[in-house]
């Protein structure tokens, strides 16, 4: 987003809706947003925007495109840990930490803007407001790797499954890019393998099983909630960990 982007376009932008389901943001805090959007980048899909090992690495904040953070394992699998969308702040461990603990990849073309940590901090001492929203936006992205790991750990493949697709609607609706009908979705069975912690095959088996019992559809990259009640119902989703039904500080 160009410098001189006026400030309703700023609030517009998937990061500021984002933010602003945990602190209204002022015209100063808007403002002082706008300094984040200066170095804008674009990365092409599968090119790492963030390597695990590197230091002195950016942030970037998502303005457009999807991307993964992944560890690989020592034998060469890849877990995926996390899907970034629009709106999201990523590698801000990366930023924070002497060394990044994980790689980001695009997975389609990606437009962000890169985030120093010069940046960071002089944004954040200029408006604590904005740091507050970060912070709760960060605490609210720690909370879905809690239920990631309860997915692999204990809900089955098709809850699973059910699980994450509801939870992308979820974060998808937040920044204006999805309804409770559905949405685009880039990801290929095999990252949502990696996602899930499945095999490919068993990824073609359970959304098969969704799209026979009319709960879900996902197919040629749009994911359709064909019965949502009975698909949250199934999943056990209870978004509240998700915190984002409007501003906690205003």
């Amino acid at each position: 987003m160009p410098e001189t982007a006026s400030l309703s376009a700023i609030q517009d932008s998937p990061f500021a809706r984002k933010l602003a389901a945990f602190v209204k943001l002022s015209d100063l805090d808007l403002t002082a947003m706008s300094d984040l959007y200066r170095r804008r980048r674009r990365f092409a899909v599968g090119v790492d925007m963030i390597h695990q090992g590197q230091t002195n690495q950016s942030a970037y904040v998502v303005a457009s495109g999807w991307a993964c953070s992944y560890k690989i394992l020592p034998g060469g699998s890849r877990q995926i840990v996390d899907i970034q969308i629009p709106g999201d702040f990523l590698g801000l461990r990366s930023v924070l930490f002497r060394t990044a603990d994980h790689n980001v990849e695009p997975i389609t073309l990606v437009q962000a803007s890169e985030v120093k940590q010069r940046d960071l901090l002089n944004t954040f001492s200029q408006t604590p407001r904005l740091a507050t929203a970060v912070l709760w936006a960060a605490s609210r992205d720690e909370a879905m790797v809690v239920e990631h790991l309860v997915d692999i750990g204990r809900r089955s493949a098709t809850e699973r499954m059910a699980h994450f697709l509801l939870e992308l609607g979820a974060r998808l609706r937040l920044v204006g890019l999805g309804t409770r009908a559905g949405y685009l979705c880039p990801m290929s069975q095999y990252l949502l393998a990696d996602a899930l912690g499945l095999s490919a095959v068993h990824v073609n088996r359970v959304l098969r099983e969704l799209r026979e019992e009319g709960m879900l559809t996902f197919q040629k990259g749009r994911v359709v909630f064909d019965d949502y009640d009975a698909l949250v119902e199934m999943a056990g989703f209870d978004r509240t960990y998700l915190d984002q039904d409007g501003p906690l500080l205003l």
